[in-house]
């Protein structure tokens, strides 16, 4: 997968990119790129793999909802995380035409990498790459989502069988929210690293 060339499709649509051939050389990267400033996330499993926390957290006031500090409830933190300088995430799915596709249960992910900071960071693995916007869209619901359905013990169809999305109706469903960001939005400064390796889900 030329990744080279992927970039270039994010940057037409307004993405600022930057490509790695591992996510430790990511990691170096952002850590030496966020520095001093107020730093949030979502439940992401690429982030985690990269051990990109534990550095940021060094040099900056980091904050996420899966770890709650004493003294602050879930809300509070989650108000907080809301309107950091950046945000952290990765995309179920993307695409080679340069297209970031996400999916979400609660709707504090998907609406971080769409207002709120200064700066979102989406940091892709090569594993999350698909051809077209709609082979991304059917990744995110059908890969993506019944892992990450697993992951946090939800007892929904895909989660069960671990083989596709049953569009349920589940109250434990994590498939609530869909985002597509075809463009760079207006509303913040957007950076797509692309990692030749894979990371999560």
């Amino acid at each position: 997968m030329d990744l080279q060339a992927i970039a270039a499709f994010f940057q037409k649509h307004g993405f600022q990119t930057a490509v790695f051939d591992t996510a430790a050389q990511a990691a170096v990267y952002l850590d030496s790129t966020i520095d001093g400033v107020s730093v949030s996330y979502g439940g992401s499993m690429t982030v985690a793999q990269m051990g990109l926390l534990d550095k940021l957290k060094t040099h900056n006031d980091v904050i996420g909802h899966w770890d709650v500090p004493d003294g602050m409830t879930k809300q509070e933190v989650y108000a907080k995380a809301a309107v950091t300088d950046v945000y952290l995430c990765s995309a179920n799915g993307a695409s080679e035409t340069g297209e970031l596709v996400n999916i979400d249960g609660h709707g504090n992910r998907v609406s971080s990498t769409l207002y709120g900071h200064k700066k979102v960071y989406f940091i892709v693995g090569v594993n999350k790459f698909a051809p077209t916007l709609e082979e991304a869209m059917w990744r995110a619901r059908n890969i993506a989502s019944p892992k990450n359905a697993q992951r946090l013990g939800r007892k929904t169809p895909c989660a069960v069988k671990g083989d596709r999305c049953y569009d349920c109706n589940s109250p434990e469903r994590i498939c609530n929210g869909f985002v597509i960001q075809a463009r760079k939005l207006s509303s913040c400064e957007t950076h797509v690293i692309l990692v030749n390796e894979p990371l999560g889900f």
